[in-house]
This record gives C-alpha cells, structure tokens and sequence, in this order.
C-alpha cells in the first residue's frame, strides 16, 4: 500500500511539473529585420557603377529593395521638389542639391561630396576629324555638336563653361544639338547623329563607339562634385542614411573608381 501511495504521489508531482512547463511562454524567435524599400534618384551618368553598387548593397542589406531612377540633375530635383517620393538623391553638381537644401528639402547631416569626374570632347571612333581641342570645334567639318541641355544637364552646363573659357560660344550656337541626358549625347555621337560631342570621361570610357579626343583642364569649369543625401520627406531615414554611408564605404569606392570616377 505504501509502495502504491509512493506511486500516486510520484505521478501527480509528474504532472505538476509538466503542466507547469506547459504553462511557460514560449522562446521568442528572433525577430527578423523589417523589410525596406528605397529609391535613389541619380544622375544619368552613373547608371553603369550604380548597377554594380545595387548588387554590393544587396549583399549587405539583403532586406532591402533598391528602385534607381536615373536622368538629369536638375529633371530629378524638380521632381522632388515636386512631391516626388524619393528617398536618397545624388545628382552630377552641387547646384542641384544646394536648390534642395535651400528649400529645406533634406536632412542636412547626411549631405556628403561622394565622387568627382572630368569632361571631355568626343567623336565617333571611325570619325576621320582631325580637331585636338575644345577650341577647334569651330571647324566646319563639326556641323552638329551635341551637349547636354546646360539649364537641367550639369555636364551640358560645364560644357559651356568650357567653350566660354576658350571664347568660341558665341562661334558655335547653331552647330548645337541638345539632348535630355549625357547618355543621350553619348549615344548621338556613338550612332554618328553628331561630329562631336561632349560628356563626362565615365561615359566615353564606358562606350565602344566613340574616342576621346580632348579633355577639359580643371580650370576651364566649375568643379565637378557629384553629392548625396537623404531627402526628408524619406519615410525610411534612417536606412536611406545607411545607404548614402555606404557609398563612401571601400567597396563602393572600388567600383566608382573602376568605372573612372574619382573618390572625395
């Protein structure tokens, strides 16, 4: 009898302690990180390096999604002026992002100068023209000369800077074709829609179809600084930071400077 008690004790302390235990919460599963959608509006010229920095992000960051949207500074800027819902900004000259930060468009701490690049002079790679230099588009074998729109492309806009400092714009107005976008012009001179052409040293690098035949010294335009920063109305400031970061980061930099740019 005893040895019965001892059972029937035994097996209700049992369950006491496996009700218990089935009382417990549960461990909590690691909470997996929210997914986040970013747009990044840049300029046109960086489409190639942007591309490879989309895949790099991806890796490090693999719960976000990345929309670029490319074309001219000064189109992407009026489009966030607009209401535009961007999240990080980085277009081909500090004007375009000083009309932002004037209009107290972005999160001024996360404003940096990411990349430099230089402007060059370009003609198809079978052109047979014989010209070495900014000044001698004046030539009349360089009938169409395509640049970049000067009032929405930068490098339409260091283009004349450059004709100026040679004194031949007022020599020149009629030969000029303007495009939308440097890749535009790239591609007119590329197809042999113009004699010549000029966009940045990243663009004619980037093309089989054209050769360099001139580039721009420093001091014939303004520096090209290409910035970046987080426009306030982000709703994910705080990834979009983390982004503008990381193109400053080595790997970034590897890539920007494969593709020609300079680093700052």
């Amino acid at each position: 009898m005893k040895l019965l008690k001892k059972g029937i004790v035994l097996i209700a302390l049992l369950s006491m302690v496996f009700a218990l235990a089935g009382c417990q919460p549960a461990a909590k599963e690691e909470a997996k990180p929210e997914p986040v959608a970013l747009t990044i509006s840049a300029a046109a010229s960086l489409k190639d390096a942007m591309a490879e920095i989309q895949t790099l992000y991806l890796k490090e960051a693999p719960d976000t999604t990345l929309t670029l949207n490319f074309g001219s500074s000064g189109s992407l800027a009026q489009q966030i002026q607009q209401g535009a819902e961007v999240d990080v900004f980085m277009p081909a000259s500090s004007k375009d992002m000083t009309t932002l930060k004037d209009a107290g468009l972005l999160n001024d701490d996360t404003l940096k100068n990411i990349l430099g690049n230089e402007v060059v002079l370009i003609v198809p790679k079978d052109s047979k023209s014989t010209i070495t230099d900014f000044a001698q588009v004046v030539d009349p074998a360089i009938t169409k000369l395509g640049l970049g729109e000067p009032t929405s492309v930068p490098v339409g806009q260091y283009a004349v800077d450059v004709f100026t400092y040679y004194n031949v714009m007022d020599q020149i107005t009629e030969k000029i074709v303007y495009g939308k976008d440097v890749k535009e012009v790239l591609t007119w001179v590329e197809t042999g829609n113009v004699d010549a052409g000029v966009v940045y040293s990243t663009d004619a690098k980037a093309s089989t179809g054209v050769k360099v035949i001139a580039t721009a010294p420093a001091a014939s335009h303004k520096a090209i600084v290409y910035p970046a920063a987080v426009i306030k109305a982000s709703k994910n400031p705080e990834p979009a930071a983390a982004f503008v970061d990381f193109l400053s980061s080595d790997a970034a930099k590897a890539v920007f400077v494969k593709y020609g740019f300079t680093t700052l």
